[in-house]
């Protein structure tokens, strides 16, 4: 099978042409960008095709990362691939960048169960734990910085992710959240065929309507 994977939830936009017959990366393309992955996505995607000297007709599933991690950026990919899945009448699902922080972990650290944690800001953190074989220890969730130090002083395994110096005291070097989109095509790849993917959002968009500011209409 051959997967076109895209990952635009965090600061990279990212796409890449996977074989799992062979368990190999034909193509890929990344690009730091930060913000703007809407108009940078289509090139990314046709250099890791470029790459792997194919072209879409031959692509058989789709896989996008649907969060947590940027509110933009995660609409933009899930869009763009069920947009391609549409036309290409081909299956798409759904990674969220907590299993691919976990499944990067993982074959850093084989045998080990993983918490994968990254900083949410305002006093909270995304997290989801895995066992060492992969499998999801509970539900990916938003918690608050004191309640996840709670769990992780208990949990029995790797932690990564940008909330790792939060939770560890002796944590140091860089830790920021990456999604290496080689993993999300591997995951996807494997993942179930359970519909549409949907953006994963643990909490509303920052940005508010404004209130208090409505003109009486006048008739």
């Amino acid at each position: 099978m051959i997967v076109l994977a895209l990952d635009t939830a965090g600061v990279d936009c990212s796409a890449a042409v996977y074989d799992s017959g062979r368990n190999t990366v034909l193509g890929e393309a990344s690009d730091m960008i930060g913000k703007g992955h809407a108009e940078h996505l289509i090139d990314i995607v046709d250099r890791a095709l470029a790459q792997a000297d194919m072209t879409l007709s031959q692509i058989d599933r789709l896989a996008v990362t649907i969060g947590p991690g940027s509110f933009t950026g995660i609409r933009i990919g899930v869009a763009a691939a069920r947009g391609f899945a549409l036309s290409l009448q081909i299956p798409v699902v759904g990674v969220t960048t907590l299993e691919v922080m976990a499944a990067a972990e993982r074959e850093r650290t084989p045998g080990r169960a993983v918490l994968a944690a990254m900083d949410a800001k305002r006093d909270e953190i995304y997290l989801q734990s895995f066992a060492a074989d992969g499998s999801p220890l509970d539900a990916p969730r938003a918690a608050s910085v004191a309640d996840v130090q709670a769990f992780a002083a208990g949990f029995d395994g790797e932690i990564t992710g940008s909330a790792t110096p939060l939770l560890k005291a002796d944590a140091g070097g860089d830790h920021a959240n990456v999604f290496p989109i080689s993993v999300v095509a591997r995951l996807g790849a494997a993942a179930d065929d359970a519909g549409k993917p949907k953006p994963l959002y643990l909490r509303g968009p920052d940005a508010k309507p404004q209130a208090g500011y409505a003109i009486a209409r006048r008739v």
